[in-house]
């Protein structure tokens, strides 16, 4: 009986009450599909096929939300905020995913309502983008409104990310920042401009940036080169303090999963970082720290450990 619903979702998985009314459905029947799991109610009025729901990450259900809001939308509005972060693939670590964040077009006051938060605010045309096909604030333009909601450790994340996959500058953070500068809860926006940087590669080097500026430490080179004997870039570490002899690696699980190479093992990478360690101690003659998500939820005690190195302590706890 349901088959036919698939002809009228939109090519972001949702349907609407309307349609399926059209196609003959009725309240009751939808409202028994939908306690079959066969069909998922997203919102009032929006629906999407239960199995493919089902399937579904967080960010990608979110995404989904945000698609039947803007189907059942009266205003003219842009995605922005969080929900623009995940229309462009940006990592949103630890970032709310309740509410379904929009921006007025029509310069009308906003509101927060049934999982949607309506934000008003001036967009300039070049504030504005589509991703997705859909109306969305700039890179630029989300990454300054986030860190009016959200605090230096959760947006240093975003703008690292946005910078090193060059969708903004710094520059264009700024003259956004200059633009909203008697808004509110923008005390910290400059703050995380100053600290974010393009180099680091993943939420694990940022939140180890961040956790390193808060705990007073000499400011590291991220993604630092390591040259060999012949001067060619033989590796590249997450952090060097090269005047000190100490680099430092962030060991998360997606790195060995993003760089385990084809056959190789989880252990066989491993096996081979520590190997590769081993050549940039030798190359170098520095020491090596590392560190993981684990230590980054004991910022005082690691702070210590890592300055304790730099001081020229053990290198093991």
């Amino acid at each position: 009986m349901s088959d036919d619903l698939h002809s009228i979702c939109d090519e972001h998985g949702v349907f609407l009450r309307r349609d399926a009314i059209e196609l003959g459905y009725t309240d009751q029947s939808l409202a028994r599909l939908v306690r079959q799991r066969t069909v998922h109610r997203i919102r009032h009025g929006s629906y999407s096929m239960g199995q493919e729901w089902d399937g579904l990450k967080a960010t990608e259900r979110h995404w989904r939300r945000a698609m039947a809001v803007l189907r059942t939308s009266r205003a003219s509005v842009a995605v922005s905020h969080t929900t623009a972060l995940i229309g462009m693939d940006v990592p949103v670590w630890d970032l709310a995913l309740d509410l379904v964040h929009v921006t007025r077009l029509d310069h009308r006051g906003g509101r927060k309502a049934a999982g949607v938060a309506q934000h008003r605010g001036r967009l300039c045309p070049d504030e504005l983008t589509s991703t997705r096909g859909v109306q969305a604030t700039s890179a630029a333009r989300t990454a300054i409104d986030l860190t009016t909601m959200a605090d230096v450790e959760h947006c240093l994340p975003v703008l690292d990310h946005l910078l090193h996959v060059e969708a903004t500058t710094k520059e264009e953070l700024r003259v956004i920042a200059k633009r909203q500068e008697f808004w509110a809860h923008t005390l910290t926006t400059d703050l995380v401009i100053q600290l974010a940087d393009g180099r680091r590669e993943s939420v694990g080097e940022s939140r180890s940036a961040y956790m390193f500026w808060r705990g007073g430490l000499p400011r590291p080179q991220p993604n630092h080169k390591i040259l060999d004997e012949r001067g060619r870039v033989f590796a590249r570490v997450d952090f060097a303090w090269p005047g000190l002899g100490v680099f430092l690696e962030f060991d998360g699980k997606e790195k060995y999963l993003r760089y385990r190479r084809e056959g190789e093992s989880v252990i066989d990478a491993v096996l081979r970082e520590k190997r590769r360690e081993e050549r940039i101690c030798r190359l170098t003659g520095w020491r090596c720290i590392r560190i993981t998500w684990a230590d980054l939820y004991r910022p005082e005690a690691t702070v210590a450990y890592i300055a304790s190195v730099l001081a020229g302590g053990p290198v093991h706890p």
